[in-house]
């Protein structure tokens, strides 16, 4: 039987025979129908694959199953018009979705097979769930890909515009007499140019550039930035800037778009009259050698947290995946973004939530001095 290096797929057959690889090892229960008395037996991966652990070895009514499943069992073993077949996974002709009470929502294969009985038929139940959430990553990897694509065309685009512009704004600025309002501007516009040159960084492909960052002047800026939003909807700001010294060694456009990203979505989830806390503070922590006491290493700890409806437990572990969203219009893209430009600065954002009473981000990064 030919080898091939572990890690590489050579061409599509051997894509072709990974894909049926997989599907041969995934868990596979079996079960007799008894046509003439509506009844089923499943043998113990059967049983335990559909959380009947009791019904192991011993005739059920196919009506105690749950509804879809027992449908689709009925139309399989039965001969009868086959159900929507919306895909062919190999020699597996139905597929339908079954919900646990453990497992939550399953796809599972259903496929037939004769025995001498007439009115008994046996059937082979897979699990397909891990396929399809295999091919959902898959996917995910896609559109990835597209986008890195995509967002090198872009920035090439935007930052040839971004010269033109940069030189006429520059002209007006000159005139106002607005000092504030001109420095805003003008670094936002620095901002834009920092982020189109680095819209690859998304998949990887470049880091940022490390300096002596002031953490509460850029979380100030993040929140002046998002100031119509707050008074739009009448919300509530509190501050709690405890961090001393509160310098992190970072990228300050990065933590800026980080910082903006949770803002505003906290903001998207509030209704009028909110209220969104923002607070900081140092930690210190020691590493300890052999029982010996080590160097100090601090810490600064941001806390953002918002007085929204929450977040649904059944959301809570895809919450930084790419694309996920809960939005009509949104992308899926933010806190994906946000979860990179903390890990890239070696800090971690952790996220605590229950429904109807808000929710909290906390950041940690390392600080200096």
């Amino acid at each position: 039987m030919p080898t091939h290096k572990p890690g590489k797929i050579q061409n599509g057959q051997d894509g072709l025979a990974f894909a049926n690889a997989l599907r041969d090892c995934l868990g596979c229960g079996l079960a007799e129908v008894d046509l003439e008395s509506g009844s089923i037996t499943f043998n113990g991966e059967a049983a335990e694959m559909l959380e009947l652990g009791s019904a192991s070895g011993r005739k059920v009514p196919l009506d105690s199953l749950p509804a879809p499943l027992g449908e689709a069992i009925r139309e399989c073993a039965g001969g009868t018009a086959s159900i929507a077949r919306t895909r062919r996974i190999g020699a597996i002709a139905r597929i339908v979705e079954v919900q646990l009470p453990k497992h939550g929502s399953v796809t599972l294969g259903l496929e037939e097979f004769e025995l001498p009985r007439q009115t008994a038929r046996l059937l082979a139940i897979r699990d397909l769930t891990p396929l399809r959430r295999m091919e959902q990553k898959i996917w995910r990897l896609d559109r990835l890909a597209n986008l890195g694509t995509l967002s090198a065309s872009m920035a090439h685009e935007i930052k040839n515009a971004l010269v033109a512009g940069k030189t006429f704004i520059d002209l007006l600025l000159e005139r106002h007499k607005d000092a504030e309002l001109v420095d805003i501007v003008r670094r936002e516009i620095g901002r834009i140019d920092s982020i189109v040159s680095r819209m690859l960084s998304f998949v990887g492909q470049a880091k940022p550039a490390y300096a002596p960052v002031n953490l509460h002047a850029s979380l100030e800026h993040s929140l002046r930035l998002a100031q119509p939003q707050l008074e739009s909807k009448a919300i509530v700001l509190t501050r709690s800037f405890l961090a001393a010294p509160e310098m992190v060694e970072g990228d300050g456009h990065e933590l800026q778009q980080a910082f903006v990203n949770l803002f505003l979505n906290a903001l998207e989830a509030m209704g009028p009259n909110g209220t969104l806390a923002v607070a900081t503070e140092r930690i210190d922590t020691s590493a300890t050698t052999n029982g010996a006491q080590g160097v100090s290493t601090p810490q600064l700890l941001v806390t953002i947290k918002d007085s929204g409806p929450g977040i649904a437990p059944a959301n809570m572990e895809q919450l930084f995946e790419a694309f996920f969203t809960t939005k009509p219009s949104g992308t899926g893209l933010g806190l994906s973004i946000t979860q990179r430009i903390i890990h890239e600065h070696r800090g971690e954002i952790e996220v605590e939530s229950q429904v109807g009473e808000g929710t909290t981000f906390r950041i940690t990064l390392p600080g200096l001095g």
